[in-house]
């Protein structure tokens, strides 16, 4: 792969990352309700599902969601019904007084892959986007390998940043009350990324 079209994906993958999405949007709603705390793990599941989706698409899935409305809008109510029940329970979350509860870095892991993973039009978008910067001259998994480990990279990196800011924002309260706002706006946000994936339509 030339060097130009590597630089050319990563600044393609920079921009479409910037735009938050039902992932940044968990990442952001969960951060704010349990603080910075969960960044981490948040990350990997993010990571992991970037790389399942990007997996299944070149292995042929997205071509298969992209046919079949039956596949697509069973994967899409799935994702959609996660997204809703995550935001309801993060809304109803029990606040303490001065201490935040302890953060299961397992659950925060495995939410963030989910969601992230059973976004069908991540996959979809996936099977059209990377193969305009295949070269069709040179081997195809190398290739692969590099466009997928880059965007995985990025993705992670921007939900890092996504992550720590919105967990200095919830660790800069103490107070049960404003912990409970936080609670419901990140429930909020988490609601309504799973209603706008319920409402997304295939192109």
């Amino acid at each position: 792969m030339a060097l130009e079209t590597w630089l050319a994906f990563l600044l393609a993958s920079t921009i479409l990352l910037a735009i938050p999405g039902p992932t940044i949007l968990l990442v952001i709603g969960q951060s704010l309700g349990a603080g910075s705390g969960r960044a981490l793990p948040l990350v990997a599941g993010v990571a992991l599902g970037d790389l399942t989706a990007m997996t299944m698409s070149l292995a042929g899935l997205g071509a298969l969601l992209a046919t079949s409305s039956l596949a697509f809008m069973v994967l899409k109510w799935c994702g959609a019904a996660y997204l809703i029940w995550l935001g309801v329970k993060l809304w109803r979350a029990p606040v303490s007084g001065a201490t935040a509860a302890p953060v299961s870095a397992g659950r925060a892991f495995r939410e963030a892959y989910v969601v992230t993973a059973l976004n069908p039009k991540s996959i979809a978008f996936f099977v059209a986007f990377v193969p305009q910067f295949l070269d069709g001259g040179r081997p195809f998994l190398p290739q692969a390998v590099m466009l997928v480990a880059s965007f995985v990279g990025l993705s992670a990196c921007n939900s890092v940043l996504y992550a720590v800011l919105a967990g200095r924002m919830s660790g800069l309260v103490k107070r049960p009350g404003v912990r409970r706002g936080f609670n419901r706006v990140g429930g909020s946000m988490l609601v309504g990324a799973g209603l706008a994936t319920a409402a997304m339509r295939r192109a």
